[in-house]
């Protein structure tokens, strides 16, 4: 009986967990061959630098933390010289009960644009927009 409840225990904090995961996605829409620099970080985690062809996308998935306080920042950069930028909030919670959902941002020409995917208890979901333009 104390395997079985055990078993049970993970096998909760393995639902609970992937329930509650989140995510984030960086695309690449820029014209002309370009390619994308990102970086991102939180308090415990750092993803990249990585280089993003044009056409395509990096996406990293990761759990909320007990406190409902995870956020990560990113920053992206045009190539070829990387001159044009932009620093930003990429990912946060709202509240204990929200999930964060993934949170989809594109770079293009004119800017990086977002859409947060609506997804079952996430809050404050949105459709494509320009959310920033580029830094130069």
């Amino acid at each position: 009986m104390k395997n079985f409840s055990v078993f049970l225990f993970i096998l909760s904090l393995c639902v609970f967990n992937h329930v509650s995961s989140a995510g984030i996605r960086i695309a690449n829409d820029l014209k002309f061959n370009k390619n994308l620099w990102m970086r991102c970080y939180s308090k415990d985690d750092v993803i990249g630098p990585k280089i993003i062809p044009m056409g395509q996308d990096y996406s990293f998935y990761f759990g909320i933390n007990f406190f409902s306080t995870t956020r990560f920042m990113c920053t992206l950069k045009q190539g070829p010289n990387y001159k044009h930028y932009q620093s930003f909030t990429a990912f946060k919670v709202f509240s204990n009960s929200d999930t964060g959902g993934l949170w989809d941002w594109r770079a293009r020409e004119d800017g990086v644009y977002l859409v947060k995917e609506h997804e079952f208890l996430v809050q404050n979901p949105v459709n494509l927009h320009k959310e920033y333009d580029w830094i130069n």
